[in-house]
C-alpha cells in the first residue's frame, strides 16, 4: 500500500543534502554555514582557535566587530593555580556552535569575529606588569573599534580589562560568580583575583550602582562588605529558584539599564558537579542549564565586552569544565550580535 506522506517526504528530503532546508529562517543560517553539497569544516581539524573563529592579529582588530583573545595568567590566585591554561583548554574544545538555537544567531557567520591569540606577556612572574600588558592590549582592541571578549586566566585580569573598557565612562557589569571579588589586600597584595571589582570601582571605571553579582555563596561573605557598601546588587545562590528566575533576569536588566555594560563569567559560578576544574570551587552553585538561561535572558543589553575566567583544566580530566567554559563564551559572543554597541560599519552583512 502506498503511503502518501512517506512518498512526499522521500520526494522532498530523499536527495537533499545537510545544507538544504525548506524553512526560510533555517535556510538563511544554513547558507552561511554549509558549502555546496552540504560540506562544512570538520570540527576536529585545523589549528585550534577560540570557538573555531578565524585567526587574526591585533593589528587587524579594526577589521573586526568582536575580538576574541586569551590572557593566560594566574599570578593572582589565592588557592589552586592552573587557570593560565584556560585559553588553551577552551581552544581545544570542538563542536560548540555555530548556531545558537535560543538566540537564533550564528555569531561567527553573522559578525566579523576572530581569535587574536594571547596577550604577549613579558614576564611569567610579574603580576603588576602582566596587568599593565593586559590593559594596554585590550585598550588597543577598544581603540580599533572592536568589542573585546577575553578568556582567562584568573579573575584578576578583569580589573585591567575594565580600565581599558571603562576609560572614557564607567561601565555597568553583570558578574556571574561564586564570589563577589571585592576583597581588600591579602599579604600586601591588592590586585589578586579576590578583589578586582573593588579596585575597578575605586579606579572610577566600574559603576557599582549598575553592577549585579549573581550566584554568590561560600564562607567568605564577611570580606565582601564593599559590594554592599558601594551599592552593588548581590544575588546569592541560595536565593535562586526556578520560580524566581524570571525576576532575577528582570532585576539584572533593571540594574544595568541601557548604559555600556561588561559581562564577566567566572566558571566557579557553576556547581563543582558541572565544573570541578577551577581554583576555588564552591558547592551549591548554578547548573549549566541555569547559567544558559541567565545569559540568554540578557539579550539586547548594551554589552561592550566580556570574559570567561578561572578554568583550570588540570583539575578536571573529563574536560567538562573547559566545555562549559567554551559554551558560556559562545553565549556571550552571541549576545554581542544584539548589543547596541556592536560596530555596524565593519564586518559581514547581517
Amino acid at each position: 500500500m502506498v503511503n502518501p506522506k512517506l512518498e512526499a517526504l522521500r520526494e522532498k528530503f530523499g536527495n537533499a543534502d545537510g545544507g538544504t532546508l525548506f524553512t526560510p529562517k533555517y535556510q538563511k543560517i544554513a547558507s552561511k554555514i554549509f558549502a555546496e553539497g552540504g560540506k562544512r569544516p570538520a570540527p576536529y581539524s585545523g589549528i585550534p582557535t577560540l570557538l573555531d573563529a578565524p585567526q587574526a592579529t591585533l593589528e587587524q582588530a579594526s577589521e573586526l566587530q568582536v575580538a576574541l583573545y586569551g590572557a593566560p595568567m594566574d599570578l593572582g590566585v589565592t588557592n589552586r593555580n592552573g587557570a593560565r591554561f584556560g585559553p588553551r583548554a577552551l581552544r581545544s574544545i570542538e563542536r560548540v556552535g555555530p548556531y545558537n538555537d535560543a538566540l537564533e544567531t550564528a555569531p561567527l557567520h553573522e559578525m566579523a569575529v576572530a581569535d587574536l591569540g594571547d596577550v604577549p606577556f613579558s614576564s611569567r612572574f610579574d603580576l603588576g606588569l602582566s596587568h599593565e600588558e593586559i590593559e594596554n592590549y585590550v585598550r588597543q582592541i577598544v581603540l580599533a573599534g572592536a568589542i573585546p571578549i577575553g578568556v582567562g586566566g584568573d579573575h584578576s585580569i578583569t580589573h585591567p580589562i575594565l580600565r581599558a573598557v571603562g576609560q572614557n565612562e564607567p561601565v555597568g557589569m553583570v558578574h556571574i560568580d561564586a564570589h563577589c571579588d571585592t576583597g581588600g589586600a591579602y599579604e600586601n597584595e591588592k590586585f589578586h583575583h579576590g578583589g578586582p571589582f573593588r579596585n575597578a570601582v575605586l579606579d572610577g571605571v566600574l559603576s557599582p550602582e549598575r553592577t549585579i553579582q549573581i550566584g554568590i555563596r561560600g564562607a567568605a561573605g564577611y570580606i565582601w562588605e564593599f559590594s554592599e557598601m558601594s551599592g552593588m546588587t548581590v544575588v546569592e545562590a541560595k536565593d535562586i529558584t526556578d520560580a524566581n528566575f524570571p525576576d532575577i533576569i528582570e532585576k539584572t536588566r533593571q540594574v544595568v539599564g541601557s548604559g555600556p555594560t561588561y559581562l564577566s563569567f567566572d566558571i566557579d559560578s557553576l556547581d563543582p558537579a558541572f565544573a570541578p576544574g577551577t581554583g576555588t570551587p564552591e558547592i551549591g552553585g548554578l547548573t549549566t542549564r541555569e547559567a544558559l538561561r541567565l545569559i540568554r535572558g540578557l539579550k539586547g543589553l548594551n554589552f561592550v565586552g566580556g570574559d570567561v575566567v578561572e578554568v583550570a583544566p588540570a583539575y578536571d580530566q573529563s574536560t567538562n569544565t573547559a566545555h562549559a567554559g567554551a559554551q558560556m563564551l559562545f553565549e556571550i559572543l552571541s549576545l554581542m550580535q544584539f548589543s547596541p554597541s556592536l560596530p555596524r560599519t565593519q564586518g559581514k552583512d547581517v
